[in-house]
C-alpha cells in the first residue's frame, strides 16, 4: 500500500467512527473522501444514519464515489428528494446534526477561510469563496472539517479571512485529529505512522499541551478495510493526495 492509500483509509475510518452516534449527515461538492466515510458508517457503525448530499439524494443506497460528488449516482435510488433550500431551512432550525467542510486555511479556532489569501481588499489569492458554510457552519450541531494537507500553510495561527466559523467540532487529517474545546483546537489523536511531534512541526499555531499523552488513533481494521473497498472499489478517496 503506498502513502496515499494509507493515509485515504486513515482518514476515512477516523471520520466513519465519529459518525456513529450522529442522527443525520450532509457533504457538499468535491467531498469524495466524506461520502466513502458515510457510506462505510452506514455499513458498520451506524445503519439508521440517514445521508443528505448535494445533489438532494436521502438515503441513497449505493453510490459509486466521483471526484466532483455530483454525479447521477448520488441521487439515483433515493427515497425523497429535497432543494438546496432545504438544507439551509433544515440547518436553520437546528435540525442538521453532521455537516462536512473544508478549508483552504484552518486556524487555531477552528476558523476556516475559502475566500482570500492576503488582505480582502487586495488579495495575494482569490479563492472559490464559501459557498453556503457562513450559513451552515454555526447552525449545524457539529461539523466536522477534513482536510488532506497538514502543513502551517493550512493550519494557520490566524485566518487570513474567516468565510465559516462555529460548531467546527473535530477536524481529521492525514496525521491526526484535532477536537475544539474552549474555542480552540486540542489534540485528540495521532495517527498510527505520525507523531506529536510531527504533528506539532507541521501547525501553524500552539497547540495547546497534552502532556505527551495523546492518544494514538486506532489503525483501520480488516473489517473496514474489507468495506471501504467495496464501496469505494476504484479508491476515490485517495484522489485528494495526488
Amino acid at each position: 500500500m503506498n502513502a496515499a492509500n494509507e493515509r485515504a483509509d486513515q482518514m476515512t475510518v477516523v471520520i466513519a467512527r465519529l459518525l456513529a452516534s450522529s442522527t443525520n449527515v450532509f457533504h457538499g461538492l468535491a467531498s469524495p473522501l466524506p461520502a466513502v466515510a458515510i457510506a462505510l458508517a452506514r455499513r458498520l457503525h451506524n445503519p439508521t444514519l440517514e445521508y443528505l448530499n448535494i445533489t438532494g439524494g436521502v438515503n441513497v443506497p449505493a453510490i459509486r464515489p466521483g471526484v466532483s460528488t455530483c454525479g447521477p449516482s448520488y441521487w439515483t435510488g433515493s427515497q425523497s428528494f429535497f432543494s438546496l433550500t432545504d438544507i439551509f431551512d433544515l440547518s436553520a432550525r437546528g435540525e442538521l446534526d453532521t455537516a462536512f467542510l473544508s478549508g483552504v486555511q484552518i486556524d487555531a479556532r477552528g476558523n476556516l477561510n475559502n475566500s482570500v489569501i492576503g488582505e480582502f481588499a487586495r488579495p495575494k489569492v482569490r479563492l472559490p469563496g464559501g459557498a453556503g458554510s457562513a450559513a451552515i457552519v454555526p447552525r449545524a450541531r457539529q461539523t466536522i472539517v477534513w482536510r488532506a494537507r497538514h502543513d502551517a500553510r493550512v493550519f494557520v495561527e490566524k485566518c487570513d479571512f474567516v468565510t465559516a466559523a462555529g460548531n467546527v467540532a473535530w477536524v481529521v487529517t492525514p496525521l491526526g485529529l484535532f477536537e475544539r474545546r474552549d474555542g480552540f483546537l486540542h489534540l485528540a489523536g495521532v495517527a498510527p505512522y505520525s507523531s506529536e511531534e510531527e504533528i506539532r512541526a507541521n501547525t501553524g499555531f500552539r497547540i495547546p499541551d497534552t502532556g505527551g499523552d495523546a492518544s494514538a488513533l486506532p489503525p483501520p481494521t480488516e473489517q473496514e478495510l474489507s468495506i471501504l473497498r467495496e464501496v469505494d472499489p476504484d479508491d476515490t478517496r485517495a484522489g485528494e493526495f495526488g
